[in-house]
């Protein structure tokens, strides 16, 4: 983050269950993190293989919350996403 600080800001950190999947995360979120949230500014970055951490900062408190909520649904999507798709590999059983 650059600039002057901004008087709110957030870190979220995302641990996955292995560096291939916070890569994916990582990977997803990035576009995201590129374009500018209204009123708000966002930092993302890999941490130690499973983790990604999120830092955002605004200059007041709805912007902030407004960024927090836009990036955690983004986080729940890719979540479910990777569920699904890991799910969708399993063999079909015949009934």
């Amino acid at each position: 983050m650059t600039g002057t600080p901004s008087p709110w800001s957030a870190r979220i950190a995302v641990l996955r269950p292995s560096p291939e999947s916070a890569e994916r995360l990582y990977r997803a979120l990035l576009p995201e993190a590129a374009r500018e949230v209204p009123r708000a500014h966002a930092v993302l970055r890999p941490v130690d293989g499973s983790s990604v951490v999120l830092d955002v900062e605004a200059n007041d408190t709805g912007a902030l919350r407004a960024a927090v909520n836009t990036y955690l649904g983004w986080i729940h999507l890719a979540d479910r996403t990777e569920e699904v798709a890991g799910s969708a590999s399993l063999p079909v059983r015949d009934g």
